[in-house]
């Protein structure tokens, strides 16, 4: 999905761009995505400025455009995507908001000082008591003691997202190719790429490889600490609409800022266009270890059925794991490289690459063509380990 969107937003710039793929479209990371578009997950600060612009730029490229819309992009061309809009139905866009329930009143508490600093940093929340959760979701556990409305968050379905701006970008894609080395000069500057099928040349490489962005890295002869944290997601039968949000229980956030390696879950609930209810979250560095785990699927069950009792009677049809790229500070390492001049990253968005795509794209396509990113990448610095690192 990052270089999808990468693609987009540099071909928007009027760059040529070759998208290169050892895989299908969507055969990592991506496929195996909720499709999340979230701002309530965020604490305030460099992450959350790129959600909000991200999701900004997903309701443009999402909007249907008649002949006549002339609205200015981001980009400033004031036409749709090269042309090409991207209808929102096509790729499942549901702006249908979060609802991030607390269990006790200390998380509760918890909770509503998290949401008043994200309200100072420009994120909508609404608080809801208790007693208004079941017309928010009639569905609920009835024992919750309150939680925050998002009216931001929103979903897509990734694979036919990442298909769709592909498509829309004009890109060259190449798939089933697979880089095996960075060129660069003798003055250290990228080239282009070695691959599997011959030589790649280009003034400029981006690298957005997500869970194997460590190893684009050192192909180019640079160090980028990305390793995979795995979740794992259950797909139950079609429903009808019975869960009308993304729902999920206040300690999610706690778990994703954590470093720990060890398992961790908490409850994530939301219903899909097409019919199946998808549940989350799971967390564990574990390696590239795609060994199906029998107690994570039970208790990311478990944790369902406390916030919807009506899932106990409801048929799992299937589990999928995904492997989520993570860097050491929970921040996505964006923009230019400077030990390698020419080389560009955009991974390590965790597991939050779906929503964070657009704005990454919009602002790698920026500095790649010298122009001031909307946002400042120095939290983003690809080199910024290494510098921590030194004496």
């Amino acid at each position: 999905m990052i270089g999808a969107a990468c693609a987009l937003y540099a071909a928007r710039a009027g760059l040529d761009v070759v998208v290169v793929d050892r895989g299908p479209v969507a055969g990592g990371t991506t496929g195996a995505g909720e499709g999340n578009l979230l701002v309530s997950d965020k604490e305030p600060g460099p992450e959350l400025e790129l959600a909000l612009l991200s999701r900004r730029l997903w309701r443009e490229i999402t909007e249907d455009r008649g002949p006549d819309d002339h609205r200015p992009s981001a980009g400033g061309s004031g036409r749709a995507v090269d042309g090409h809009a991207i209808n929102g139905r096509a790729v499942e866009y549901e702006p249908k908001g979060g609802l991030v329930v607390a269990s006790t009143p200390e998380a509760l508490t918890a909770l509503t000082e998290l949401a008043a600093g994200q309200r100072a940093a420009g994120v909508e929340t609404v608080a809801v008591g208790a007693d208004r959760l079941p017309e928010l979701e009639p569905y609920l556990a009835c024992d919750l003691a309150g939680g925050v409305l998002y009216p931001q968050d929103a979903q897509v379905m990734p694979t036919l997202a990442a298909a769709h701006l592909l498509r829309a970008s004009g890109a060259r894609v190449e798939t089933g190719r697979t880089v095996t080395g960075v060129l660069r000069g003798a003055d250290g500057a990228v080239r282009g790429v070695l691959t599997d099928r011959g030589d790649l040349l280009a003034p400029a490489v981006v690298n957005a490889a997500g869970t194997w962005g460590a190893e684009v890295a050192a192909l180019a002869g640079v160090s980028l600490p990305v390793l995979p944290r795995r979740g794992f997601v259950l797909v139950t039968e079609p429903l009808p609409r019975r869960v009308r949000h993304k729902v999920y229980s206040a300690d999610y956030v706690a778990d994703v800022a954590s470093d720990s390696a060890a398992l961790q879950t908490s409850p994530v609930v939301e219903g899909t266009a097409a019919g199946p209810v998808l549940i989350g979250a799971s967390r564990e560095r574990v390696g590239f270890d795609r060994s199906f785990s029998l107690p994570v699927v039970r208790a990311l069950a478990a944790g369902a059925t406390r916030l919807f009792p009506f899932l106990e009677h409801v048929r799992a049809m299937r589990a999928y794991l995904g492997f989520r790229p993570y860097l050491p500070d929970h921040l996505p390492a964006i923009g230019p490289d400077p030990r390698a001049p020419g080389l560009f990253h955009a991974c390590g968005h965790e597991g939050a690459g779906i929503g964070l795509a657009t704005g990454t794209g919009h602002l790698i396509a920026q500095t790649l063509t010298g122009k001031a990113p909307d946002l400042d990448l120095t939290s983003f610095r690809p080199d910024r380990f290494a510098e921590e690192a030194a004496p």
